[in-house]
């Protein structure tokens, strides 16, 4: 993790003295030699610490006063050099906001030792407790870092996308380990100068090299969906997807975890803003999502063009295979009034697919020849089947390829409760 450090020094050569025993490939070292151009530089970087020298034209108490009452989403350490060995102006300075004070001369070693292990408790500070990587704090302000840099590198934002199903059967401390892991093979494919990161439990930031984000986003998909099924029971691992447990979700069938990826090479324009490049990257990821496992989505100028990038559409059309001529009349009503279009038929050959279509077995379970046929051989896999059926056999059923068994007789309130469910989380 790449740490900013703001050194405010009238002083040329003892200033450099100091950038130069601190600047490494972990350290970026920035230089003021006025306070309004030190206050400028740490609203525009954000430094991880700033060290300020006496030799500025204000009192280091008044400019801690001030770099205290700015609006931080982390706030600096500062540290306050001067050639002052008194013990008043040391209180005076450190109750005004400094974090630590050295007197000048200070031993080279020693001061470089002081200012890593401030840096060292910023980090340990700002870290996740289950992964170990940057929190939310800590990532936002190296996105901003990005946007105002001059030579900007490519951002990939990965969701370790249905967590919360996993986690659902197989505790929390199952989707910890999955979590971990995860970060493991991200860790594994990041040069020294890349940044991970998190902005939530299961999303995470990568910004790394425009040359190697597209090669990157390939290796964490193709490594996670070879290592996702390890995770799984050996029952779940044969037949390739899983059983949701809960009165509510019992019969639902839920597909393996999977990583989703947007990223953004070289298309900054119209980007001005954190909140700006995380919608249009979350905006990408979803482009990139398929019916089951992991996928990545590059969006850069030279191969999509500029504002290519465009909301995915909701489909809320719904398709109803229901014997029962009044029960399918009054689904047909209560959709269409909650906004939905009940189609007529379904044409295979066509491109154009319900969002959902309600399937009953029939009392033969003929149904599920139906089913089958839709997703394994006319290749419906962007619908979601619904199976109602007075016959339970709930791993028959999800075998062919249904998303949900909803057993009859069932509330109207909780089909449309599943339809809304799928809706919001095929965005």
């Amino acid at each position: 993790m790449l740490s900013y450090i703001l050194i405010i020094d009238k002083r040329k050569e003892l200033s450099t003295k100091y950038k130069k025993s601190l600047e490494d490939e972990q350290t970026s070292i920035l230089m003021a030699r006025t306070l309004k151009e030190g206050i400028e530089l740490t609203r525009q970087a954000e430094p991880d610490l700033i060290l300020v020298s006496d030799s500025i034209d204000e009192e280091q108490a008044s400019f801690c006063e001030k770099i205290r009452s700015l609006t931080y989403n982390t706030r600096p350490t500062i540290i306050a050099l001067s050639k002052s060995a008194d013990i008043n102006d040391r209180i005076r300075v450190l109750g005004c906001g400094a974090d630590d004070f050295l007197s000048e001369p200070v031993n080279i070693e020693e001061f470089k030792m002081r200012i890593k292990a401030h840096l060292r408790r910023d980090i340990e500070s700002n870290l996740d407790n289950i992964t170990l990587l940057p929190n939310k704090k800590y990532t936002l302000k190296a996105l901003r870092r990005l946007l105002n840099s001059e030579n900007k590198p490519a951002v990939l934002l990965a969701g370790v996308e249905k967590l919360d199903n996993y986690k659902s059967v197989y505790s929390d401390i199952a989707g910890d380990k999955l979590l971990q892991t995860f970060t493991a093979i991200a860790k594994s494919a990041l040069d020294k100068n890349d940044f991970l990161g998190q902005i939530n439990e299961n999303t995470f930031i990568i910004i790394t090299s425009p040359y190697s984000a597209e090669k990157m986003a390939a290796f964490l998909t193709f490594a996670f969906d070879t290592v996702a099924p390890k995770f799984y029971s050996e029952q779940d691992a044969r037949r390739g997807y899983t059983l949701l447990q809960g009165d509510r979700e019992a019969g639902m069938r839920a597909d393996f975890v999977s990583v989703l990826i947007g990223g953004i090479i070289d298309n900054y324009e119209l980007i001005n803003s954190v909140d700006v490049l995380l919608e249009k990257l979350h905006t990408i990821k979803k482009i990139a999502k398929i019916p089951s496992g992991s996928n990545y989505a590059i969006d850069r100028v030279k191969l999509t063009g500029e504002n290519s990038v465009v909301e995915p559409k909701i489909n809320r059309s719904i398709y109803i295979h229901e014997p029962d001529e009044a029960l399918s009349l009054l689904l047909k009503t209560t959709l269409e009034l909650q906004g939905y279009e009940v189609v007529d038929s379904i044409e295979p050959e066509s491109n154009i697919q319900p969002g959902i279509i309600i399937l009953d077995t029939d009392e033969d379970m003929s149904g599920l020849d139906i089913c089958r046929e839709l997703k394994n051989k006319l290749n419906f896999v962007n619908t979601k089947i619904i199976v109602t059926t007075t016959t339970h056999d709930k791993t028959a059923i999800l075998d062919t390829g249904a998303d949900l068994y909803l057993p009859k007789p069932y509330e109207i309130s909780d089909l449309i409760m599943w339809i809304e469910y799928f809706q919001k989380n095929d965005l």
